[in-house]
């Protein structure tokens, strides 16, 4: 929860770039809220229970405002990427001293992968593909966390995801990224998935990976997408 709200936050927007903001009815979440949702710091946490497979999509770090992906870091680093693997194992870092200043190795990357909901280059790698996945791509439904500083959501309701309280945004999954169109600093949403809930796709603040739990054969189309640095997991590994 935002128990904190800056004091120079924003009204927040009725549409969030070109996603409806639901003020009410909150029914369209109800199949997060009432499962039994997995343990904060898991999978299943991040994104949501009972789906066949998952994976992970690594937010690339960058050189020169460009992607690198982690296996590249790693290689040049001496150390290695699994599915777990968090970013300051690959730089070889302790996780209390990882500096987000630090400047990384000269000629192999100079800024850590994005921290928090899915960055929008990833995100628009995903879109095709999740699109190929369900057919309700027209209605789609959104979770962003209330807890951003930039906008005020206070006089919106909120559900409740572990460790934290989304706002409920409807759309097209082609308006995902969207938002940026308001900033582009905009966060995008926490949690998106079709109408027919064929796939569920999950981010936070504190991760620099965004996870996805679908059916086989959408984790098989994620795992050999050209764009995107992926890696199977089970619901119950831990998050980075």
């Amino acid at each position: 929860m935002n128990d904190y709200p800056l004091v120079d936050q924003d009204p927040a927007p009725d549409r969030y770039g070109r996603l409806r903001v639901r003020a009410g009815d909150l029914s369209p979440a109800d199949w997060l809220t009432r499962s039994e949702l997995g343990a904060l710091g898991t999978v299943a946490g991040v994104a949501a229970p009972g789906f066949a497979a998952y994976a992970r999509i690594l937010h690339p770090a960058q050189l020169d405002e460009r992607p690198v992906r982690w296996s590249t870091v790693a290689a040049a680093h001496g150390t290695r990427v699994t599915p777990v693997t968090r970013w300051h194992e690959v730089i070889g870092t302790d996780q209390d001293h990882v500096d987000r200043s630090d400047h990384g190795l000269p000629g192999v990357w100079d800024e850590h992968p994005g921290q928090g909901p899915t960055p929008p280059d990833v995100a628009r790698a995903l879109l095709p593909v999740l699109a190929r996945h369900t057919g309700t791509p027209d209605r789609c439904w959104f979770g962003l966390w209330s807890g951003y500083g930039r906008w005020d959501w206070g006089r919106f309701a909120t559900f409740g995801t572990p460790g934290r309280e989304e706002v409920l945004l409807a759309g097209r999954l082609a308006d995902a990224v969207s938002p940026v169109t308001l900033d582009e600093f905009a966060e995008l949403p926490d949690l998106w998935w079709p109408q027919d809930r064929a796939w569920i796709v999950g981010g936070d603040v504190d991760l620099v990976s965004t996870y996805v739990g679908g059916s086989p054969e959408l984790i098989a189309d994620l795992l050999a997408a050209a764009d995107l640095e992926a890696h199977p997991v089970s619901d119950g590994d831990r998050v980075g």
